[in-house]
């Protein structure tokens, strides 16, 4: 399980980093927002998963679409607009979807997706499944009043769902993020008569431990759970925005990627005996190569029809 998780999470960083590099390039166009730094939660979160649960997240998602099983042709093709993305090169880098791995996107509009995710886990409880939805979001997300009125919802409905804040300290709204730190979560989830925890998502064991919890509970008794993910984002909010400079110092994200969550997990591994340094630079090399082929793919895939512009309307 643990070389899952590393292969895992060094997966998401390595298409990452060459997300940059082709945006850099044009050849990913509109918005880009960066997993690099948080790989932790989707890695542990999605490990637990059956894969008949459901997952609904932000437009911070090709780290979360990697560790459900989408692949990296697949996120890349999409990303760079071609025929061979998942979404048919019509999403982009905010709307990664893939129906068969019940992976539901990819929600650009700042907490309008964590409804939608208490509806998936209302149809749950409603056909009598044991299912679970989670749902992934930015703590700036706490200050919209759907998030609000979607948690009450499943509070009073007892409905299957895991709602996991990914607090990246420095969301839309920095003021959101100021609060967040300061509060109990504990508190915050209690309003909605659900259980929350707050727990430091760099530590992949953590994360794996809290969402376990969390996904029984949903699916042995319908209760859901509001989980703060305590994290840090190594770039900038989107790849229009300085990695350092500007809201937050060089010494701060120095100071914060001494605990790389990667760099955590190979330590734990190298300590334990599970890994050395060879077979970490083989795996390394393997999942280059691997992202490297997606780059190839995408690039050769054909661009969709200009009749796809029309493939979903309904005319009158």
């Amino acid at each position: 399980m643990n070389r899952a998780l590393l292969r895992s999470m060094l997966l998401q960083r390595r298409f990452e980093e060459r997300s940059a590099e082709a945006y850099a390039l044009g050849k990913i166009g509109g918005f880009c927002h960066l997993y690099i730094g948080q790989e932790a939660i989707s890695a542990g979160a999605l490990s637990v998963l059956r894969p008949d649960d459901y997952v609904v997240t932000a437009y911070r998602d090709h780290g979360l679409a990697l560790a459900r099983g989408m692949t990296a042709r697949a996120v890349m093709a999409e990303l760079f607009g071609r025929r061979d993305g998942c979404a048919g090169g019509k999403g982009g880098s905010m709307h990664l979807f893939d129906s068969k791995l019940n992976f539901l996107g990819g929600h650009g509009i700042v907490g309008a997706h964590i409804p939608l995710a208490a509806g998936v886990a209302f149809a749950i409880k409603y056909r009598g499944g044991d299912q679970v939805c989670l749902c992934f979001f930015g703590e700036a997300a706490v200050n919209i009043g759907a998030f609000h009125e979607a948690l009450n919802m499943a509070g009073l409905w007892k409905l299957p769902a895991v709602f996991i804040i990914e607090n990246n300290r420095y969301g839309m709204g920095t003021a959101v993020s100021r609060a967040m730190a300061n509060e109990d979560v504990t508190v915050r989830a209690a309003t909605y008569n659900i259980p929350g925890e707050s727990l430091d998502a760099q530590d992949v064991f953590a994360v794996r431990d809290a969402i376990s919890r969390a996904v029984e509970r949903a699916r042995s008794n319908k209760t859901p759970t509001l989980l703060e993910m305590r994290t840090y984002r190594f770039m900038g909010h989107s790849m229009s925005d300085a990695v350092s400079g500007t809201y937050r110092t060089k010494a701060e994200l120095e100071e914060e990627m001494r605990r790389d969550p990667i760099i955590l997990l190979k330590t734990h591994m190298t300590g334990a005996g599970e890994i050395d340094d060879d077979a970490y630079a083989k795996l390394d090399d393997e999942i280059k190569a691997e992202v490297q082929d997606s780059w190839d793919f995408a690039d050769a895939s054909p661009e969709p029809e200009l009749e796809e512009l029309y493939a979903n309307v309904v005319v009158e």
